[in-house]
């Protein structure tokens, strides 16, 4: 069984896809993002699997793709933003290089708008956005080996303070 060299939490926005692809290149390993997974297998977008079928049915489905990512791929791992919600997720990425990329409300609402592709934020983005950190912060910092800041960093001085916070070399 394989282990991700890394693996990326935070909330939507955040910037896990780009650092994941970046630390992927400076790293020499593959990349993949849950989010991504779930999307190919589903055929169709998060945002659809939300209406169309609720939260809870979403969190079943990427509870499996966590589960059959981390046991497959051994590069650079993106987890969805509530991924960590669940006990047994957590669970299973302890022991695993795990970097929390963190950021504060204002640049979360900068970062991710109005957007509609993002269920969760759909109504008040700011009230919300503090809300889900109020909720998952501490399930980020539980499952966490490093946080890494990421407000008012460009996304290469991202995967740098990443790079260094887990004492990995470039390939």
């Amino acid at each position: 069984m394989s282990a991700p060299t890394i693996v990326l939490v935070g909330p939507m926005g955040v910037g896990k896809s780009t650092v994941g692809q970046l630390l992927a290149e400076r790293l020499g390993v593959g990349y993949r993002d849950t989010d991504d997974d779930i999307v190919a297998e589903q055929g169709r977008t998060i945002a659809e699997i939300f209406v169309d079928e609720g939260e809870p049915a979403f969190r079943a489905i990427e509870k499996q793709a966590v589960r059959r990512a981390l046991a497959e791929h051994d590069g650079v791992l993106a987890l969805g933003g509530g991924a960590i919600l669940d006990a047994d997720t957590r669970a299973l990425l302890d022991g695993q290089r795990v970097v929390y990329l963190s950021m504060e409300v204002d640049e979360a609402v900068k970062r991710t708008g109005l957007n509609a592709a993002r269920p969760l934020l759909a109504v008040n983005p700011r009230k919300q956005w503090r809300e889900l950190m109020e909720a998952r912060r501490h399930l980020y910092e539980e499952v966490a080996t490093a946080v890494v800041p990421t407000d008012g960093r460009t996304p290469e001085e991202v995967t740098q303070a990443a790079l260094d916070a887990m004492e990995l070399k470039e390939a």
